[in-house]
């Protein structure tokens, strides 16, 4: 009787977890606008607020400035390295096959790797067993490598960052209102009716910062500490306004706290345990992996670039 090796996809199996807290404060005033208020008194464009009525940083805020800045540096080495996630003609694998006027295969689609996956698998017996894991393979090697980091429509996303609150002894309800106003471009005066005002947060205020990634690989890990770093020598603003000098942000790492159980079910165990008890040892300090994990950024990109034709899979 033969046996069944079941393989399973990457997100069935817990392998590693790396928590980052610390604290962003604004260098800046910040403004990230919930939209224009319907409130009859209030500002034009009040700051999005939590239920306590203090100002907040989205998560999907901090990320998405995150995956902006590492796409163009991505971009920049090899422009399949990121895809635009705006535009769905222009993702490393969008939902429909893409084709020309001569019916020629521009860029397959998921619809083509499913279709493809079946014909490979016809007639085996194991189909219904391997489809999946295959579909998953195709799917993970068209897959640009910002987006096995950040996640896509056909992917889940590793990095997750919380919405950041204000740390509530540093808050004292001090909101600013500023001016805003469009230029009339003939008499370089303003237009009118296009007075208007705006909410922001001042500079110096602090918010709690905290991400996790799991399942990630070392290079991907790297990818990120670039990215996290950039936020820490002040390079990604935040917000609205940021070419009037508004949403510079510095990110201050105060702990990175890292486990590897893959391929050891004892040490899993044992890191559960450590868990449900409130043991401080379950996690490791992972501030001494930085360079090492940007090591392993190089060596993979440089291996991309030396054979375009390599998974990003292959490369831990």
């Amino acid at each position: 009787m033969s046996t069944i090796t079941r393989d399973y996809p990457m997100f069935d199996v817990f392998k590693n977890r790396l928590e980052v807290t610390g604290t962003l404060t604004t260098v800046t005033a910040l403004r990230i606008s919930v939209g224009r208020s319907s409130e009859p008194i209030g500002s034009d464009l009040p700051v999005i607020k939590d239920a306590f009525g203090r100002p907040l940083i989205p998560g999907s805020s901090f990320k998405g400035a995150l995956r902006s800045r590492l796409e163009s540096f991505l971009r920049a080495i090899n422009p399949d390295f990121a895809a635009n996630p705006a535009i769905e003609a222009e993702w490393s694998i969008p939902s429909r096959t893409i084709e020309n006027e001569r019916n020629e295969v521009i860029k397959e689609g998921i619809d083509k790797l499913k279709e493809d996956t079946e014909k490979e698998l016809e007639g085996d017996p194991q189909k219904a067993i391997r489809q999946d894991k295959l579909l998953t393979e195709k799917i993970l090697a068209k897959t640009d490598l910002i987006s096995l980091l950040f996640g896509s429509p056909w992917l889940a996303s590793k990095f997750q960052v919380r919405d950041l609150t204000v740390l509530p002894e540093y808050w004292f309800g001090q909101y600013q209102e500023r001016d805003g106003v469009a230029i009339d471009r003939d008499t370089e005066t303003a237009a009118d009716g296009k007075l208007y005002d705006f909410q922001v947060v001042p500079a110096g205020t602090p918010f709690y910062f905290k991400a996790v990634v799991e399942n990630a690989k070392e290079w991907e890990l790297g990818l990120l500490m670039i990215g996290l770093h950039q936020f820490e020598t002040e390079q990604i603003p935040l917000g609205g306004g940021r070419s009037r000098g508004l949403g510079v942000v510095c990110l201050k790492i105060q702990e990175m706290r890292w486990v590897d159980v893959e391929d050891n079910p004892q040490f899993l165990l044992q890191y559960l345990q450590k868990l449900v008890m409130g043991d401080e040892t379950a996690y490791e300090d992972a501030m001494d992996y930085k360079d090492e994990w940007v090591q392993k950024l190089r060596k993979h990109l440089n291996n991309k670039i030396s054979q375009p034709n390599v998974t990003a899979t292959t490369t831990k």
